[in-house]
């Protein structure tokens, strides 16, 4: 559980940080170039979910958003209460990733009602959706349960 809770609140600070900086510093309308044909610094304030889906709702119903993500984060509580006693440190801190992401894409729309992105990529005509650090720490969080859940995990008792 600590392993957890520590992945988790630095994820969430780092994450409202660098948040805080991109709210201060950038604009929608004026990319900050850092590698150059590559990777710009740009405000993206996103009312949807992953890659903006669900970012056309009106905003009476904006609630939705918030409850999917709430759900989300009750069935990564199940399964956190599954790994955890088990004691699989890599689970433990994928799961903190994903926890401290969460929350702060959570805090962002109960607060601004809207997740704040500014990190933009981009290459030879392919251009990734803006995203942030708790962006990046969900899907680092699933894709290390990924491997925990398709073998990468402990090795198997064999049966018999």
């Amino acid at each position: 559980m600590k392993a957890i809770l520590a992945a988790g609140a630095l994820v969430f600070v780092l994450d409202q940080v660098t948040k805080l900086l991109a709210l201060a510093a950038l604009s929608a309308s004026h990319p900050v170039p850092v590698i150059p044909g590559f990777f710009h610094l740009i405000l993206v304030l996103n009312p949807g979910v992953a890659f903006g889906m669900f970012a056309g709702l009106p905003p009476d119903w904006r609630w939705l958003v918030g409850l999917l993500s709430l759900g989300a984060l009750g069935l990564l509580a199940v399964l956190a209460f599954r790994i955890v006693p088990r004691g699989e440190p890599l689970a433990a801190v994928a799961l903190g990733l994903i926890f401290g992401g969460a929350l702060g894409n959570l805090l962002d729309r109960a607060r601004l009602g809207a997740v704040v992105d500014f990190i933009d990529l981009h290459w030879r005509g392919h251009h990734w959706p803006a995203f942030n650090m708790a962006d990046s720490a969900i899907t680092i969080g699933v894709g290390l349960l990924a491997l925990r859940l398709f073998g990468g995990g402990r090795p198997r008792e064999p049966r018999g």
